[in-house]
């Protein structure tokens, strides 16, 4: 009986190395995504110190009118339950927030656990240096990105959407290209897309700079210098409000990155941050 013929495989698509990303981005890259790791453990750090967040100038833990926020415990030692509470409603986070696991195999009343604190728990002089170092750190770095964006047009070319990109037709196909995990191939891999651009857009000209204005409004030693912030974010309570909000919208930003990451190929999209170059299929025109 004659067997059936086999077909040939097909050949994989010819691909080729195009420069992405030019040094000085990549350089900023590596360094802004160390300094925000370190600014978010510090920062929880600190937070642990009194966990609980104010809209005002003034609060204090028997002030609920003021208070929005508060993580901690409750129920005896041993078993203690990790909560956190928002405008008045309580939701239970035992495992994840307000109660960490020692070494000893204690529970320990706390905000964030001690393995997203540096340099550890209730170390607070120590993680006020180091967030003060680190801080200095994004804004010199952030500094240097953004004129090298706007100095080579690059922030207004590649992360400003425009307005067609905008139209609520435009953004749900891009965001359901996204939930299928369709990624752009060949040279539309090179543009980001409209959601890429609100997210990078995001952060790098909103979250970071409010991070950094409402950190200075919290700062005695830099009232002196800029008085005016006090009275823009609404007090120093509501300055940390929103320090907090926007370094956790940092934080998600950061996950879902990572994400988005090993989703598209880890390998290549490191490779392209690391070397500047990204494989793309396609022959050069």
């Amino acid at each position: 009986m004659a067997s059936v013929a086999e077909q040939p495989a097909a050949a994989p698509p010819p691909t080729r190395d195009v420069l992405r990303h030019p040094l000085i981005l990549r350089l900023t890259h590596w360094i802004n995504a160390l300094a925000i790791i370190f600014l978010l453990m510090t920062g929880a750090n600190i937070f642990n110190a009194h966990p609980q967040l104010y809209w005002g100038d003034s609060g204090n833990v028997d002030d609920r009118r003021t208070q929005w926020l508060a993580i901690g415990a409750s129920g005896p030692p041993g078993a203690a339950r990790g909560h956190v509470e928002i405008a008045g409603i309580r939701f239970d986070t035992t495992g994840l927030l307000g109660t960490s696991n020692m070494a000893s195999g204690q529970i320990e009343r706390v905000a964030y656990p001690r393995w997203a604190s540096f340099p550890g728990p209730r170390n607070l002089a120590v993680a006020r240096n180091w967030h003060f170092f680190f801080a200095w750190v994004i804004i010199i770095n952030g500094l240097v990105y953004l004129a090298h964006g706007l100095a080579t047009g690059r922030i207004p070319r590649e992360l400003i959407p425009r307005l067609a990109e905008l139209s609520p037709a435009h953004l749900w196909h891009d965001i359901v290209q996204h939930l299928k995990l369709n990624f752009p191939r060949g040279e539309a891999a090179l543009r980001y897309e409209v959601l890429q651009k609100l997210a990078y857009a995001g952060v790098a000209l909103v979250a970071i700079p409010l991070v950094i204005l409402t950190g200075m409004t919290m700062s005695p030693g830099l009232n002196a210098a800029f008085p005016f912030l006090v009275e823009l974010f609404g007090g120093r309570q509501s300055a940390r409000s929103i320090h907090w909000i926007a370094a956790n919208l940092i934080l998600i930003f950061l996950v879902v990155h990572l994400v988005m990451v090993v989703l598209s190929g880890p390998i290549t999209q490191l490779r392209a941050m690391i070397t500047g170059r990204l494989r793309i299929e396609g022959r050069a025109a």
